[in-house]
């Protein structure tokens, strides 16, 4: 088969997908050598194998609606003079207008702008509304990518459920245990400390977080830090208002954001990574962490559960009670941590990209011999 990838959220974000969508295209090349595969880009970069063909389109910002324009006009002429067989949309967004024989195969990730609008941009929830059951009718395949997405895609939109199938992310084999410290000394870190890797954006409940850690700090007089990864995303202000009166703002480290280089030693290095999100589609943050050996304390919603399974430590995104005690057991119990840490290395080698690719090509052949969407659902 020929397939081609939408890519352009390897050109446009830093965040989940384009780290899901690299991963992807990477595993596909390294893995699947039947198929051949087709990149539609919005800019040629240096971050892929040269031998794939990559097929250009730029993105015209500057002019009104050329964004519309290439995608449900220009993109659908290329990939028909390209003759694809199928063209899978890793960020879920994609031309309507294929050729009839084109096998569609959609990525859906979560559906937070439905299930928690006030975490989302007016024009993020609107777009949603009004394009996504159209996408998911004209999927031929649905990749979810955890169980947890299955059953929200299955709630809210029934007919997806024949033709969705699980297929997690496998670990990035860049995260591992990192021993040196010099990346601790860059950053001028000087004592034991909790992480947080993410956005800083409502959903991640970064609130709670700052309440446990000042409970924890109360309690347990050693100095600990609190070292926060990410850069800032929607209604950061809420976050930053409450970090001001924070008695211990001054071992609250925030980063910004950090160069995927340093991560693993921020990773291998914390007490524990501490991720209380209300809500994940995935939680990349968290196979990172335990594919570095480290500790993870998460919220017990959504997907979490999955990523972590018996290595993590688990409490209600509500229960700052429970979170501090989790906080105190790790810093307590220096066998429990030992434990976790093991046990996190051997939930990471679970979720591995051979495992994806065999699972994605599997689902395509399947979905091959299945009549295409039914227009009338």
């Amino acid at each position: 088969m020929k397939i081609a990838i939408l890519a352009g959220p390897l050109d446009n974000q830093s965040a989940g997908v384009h780290t899901y969508t690299k991963g992807l295209i990477e595993a596909l090349l390294q893995y699947d050598s039947n198929n051949e595969y087709v990149l539609i880009r919005e800019k040629k970069g240096p971050d892929l194998p040269s031998k794939v063909q990559q097929v250009i389109i730029p993105n015209l910002p500057f002019l009104p609606l050329f964004a519309s324009l290439r995608l449900f006009v220009i993109v659908p002429l290329i990939l028909r003079r390209l003759q694809v067989d199928a063209v899978v949309e890793p960020a879920h967004f994609g031309p309507f207008n294929l050729p009839r024989h084109v096998r569609r195969i959609t990525v859906i990730h979560d559906l937070t702008p439905l299930l928690f609008p006030q975490y989302h941009r007016w024009h993020s929830q609107l777009l949603q509304r009004l394009m996504l059951r159209r996408i998911l009718k004209k999927a031929h395949l649905i990749l979810a990518v955890s169980q947890n997405t299955a059953h929200d895609l299955a709630s809210h939109f029934p007919f997806t459920e024949p033709k969705t199938v699980v297929v997690p992310p496998g670990r990035d084999p860049f995260f591992r245990p990192a021993p040196s410290k010099a990346v601790l000394k860059k950053w001028r870190i000087d004592a034991p400390y909790f992480l947080f890797v993410g956005t800083i954006e409502p959903r991640k409940n970064l609130l709670l977080l700052l309440r446990a850690y000042r409970q924890f700090r109360e309690q347990y007089k050693e100095r600990v830090l609190l070292l926060i990864v990410g850069g800032k995303g929607w209604k950061y202000r809420v976050f930053y208002d409450e970090l001001a009166q924070h008695p211990y703002r001054q071992d609250i480290h925030l980063t910004g954001y950090v160069d995927k280089q340093d991560l693993p030693a921020f990773y291998t290095h914390a007490l524990a990574l501490v991720y209380p999100s209300l809500y994940e589609g995935f939680g990349l943050p968290v196979l990172e962490a335990m594919a570095c050996g480290a500790v993870v304390i998460c919220s017990s919603r959504s997907s979490l559960p999955e990523v972590g399974g018996t290595a993590a430590l688990y409490f209600g995104p509500e229960d700052e009670a429970g979170l501090l005690r989790n906080m105190q057991a790790i810093v307590q119990n220096e066998l429990l941590a030992e434990e976790k840490k093991a046990l996190s290395l051997q939930q990471a080698a679970a979720f591995s990209w051979e495992s994806y690719v065999r699972l994605f090509i599997e689902a395509i052949q399947a979905s091959n011999s299945t009549p295409g969407p039914n227009r009338k659902q």
